[in-house]
C-alpha cells in the first residue's frame, strides 16, 4: 500500500513572490521559486486528507486536478494556514455533504468563531464542514491512522501530525519553534519526516536552518 504526501505549497505567510513583485534573494527566472502558501496533501489509493486551508488553496487544487477530499486537518488558526477554508465549498458540493474537518480544541474554536457560516450555513447555505475536534487518541480517516502532538509555536500551540498505513508512515512538522519529549516519541521510527524550517537566521516562532 501507497502512503504518500503531496507538498501543495511550502511558501512563508506572505508567499513568494511578495505583492510588489518582492523575490527576495531568490531567482525570479526560476519558476521553482514562486511559491504559495503551506498546504499539503496526504493519500493513498482509497483516502485522502487535506492538512490546512492556505489562501492559495484554490489554485492548489486546481494545479493538483483534486476535488474529492475525504477529511481537512487545521494545524493552527493562523491566516496563512486557513484562510482558503471558503474554498472547501466546492468540496463539499462535489461531496454531496459536509467535509470532515478536524483540529485540536483552541484552533476549532478560533475557526468556528470566525468562519461561523462554514461550519453552521445559513440564509439557504448548507455547511461546507463539520468540525470536530481532534480525539486525544488520534483518529482514523479511511484507512490513515492519525495522531497528533502539541507544538509549541510562539504564544499558541500548532498540531503536528504522524500518518500511518500498515507498515508505512509519515510525520508532518510544522511551525513550531521547539521540540518537546512528546513530539520526539510522536515522530519517532517514521518513514518520512517533513520539517518546517523558515529561514536560516532565527526566529522567535517557526524553526529556523542556522
Amino acid at each position: 500500500m501507497t502512503l504518500k504526501l503531496v507538498m501543495l505549497g511550502s511558501g512563508t505567510s506572505s508567499g513568494v513572490p511578495r505583492i510588489g513583485n518582492d523575490w527576495g534573494a531568490c531567482d525570479p527566472a526560476n519558476p521553482g521559486n514562486r511559491g504559495m502558501r503551506v498546504t499539503i496533501l496526504v493519500e493513498t489509493e482509497a483516502t485522502r486528507i487535506l492538512v490546512d486551508t492556505s489562501p492559495d488553496l484554490r489554485e492548489q487544487l486546481l494545479m493538483a486536478g483534486v476535488i474529492r477530499i475525504d477529511a481537512v486537518l487545521w494545524t493552527h488558526d493562523h491566516a496563512d494556514h486557513s484562510h482558503g477554508i471558503d474554498d472547501l465549498r466546492q468540496v463539499m458540493h462535489h461531496r454531496g455533504k459536509p467535509v470532515a474537518g478536524y483540529g485540536h480544541r483552541p484552533t476549532m474554536a478560533k475557526l468556528m468563531s470566525r468562519f461561523d457560516y462554514v461550519f453552521d450555513g445559513g440564509q439557504g447555505y448548507r455547511p461546507t464542514v463539520e468540525g470536530q475536534i481532534l480525539p486525544a487518541d488520534g483518529v482514523t480517516i479511511g484507512d490513515i491512522v492519525v495522531r497528533h502532538v502539541d507544538q509549541p509555536h510562539g504564544s499558541i500551540y500548532s498540531s503536528g501530525f504522524r500518518f500511518d498505513v500498515v507498515c508505512k508512515s509519515i510525520a508532518y512538522m510544522t511551525d513550531f519553534h521547539e521540540v518537546t519529549d512528546e513530539m520526539i516519541a510522536l515522530y519517532a521510527g517514521v518513514d518520512c519526516l517533513v520539517i518546517h524550517a523558515l529561514r536560516e537566521k532565527a526566529h522567535p516562532t517557526p524553526a529556523h536552518l542556522g
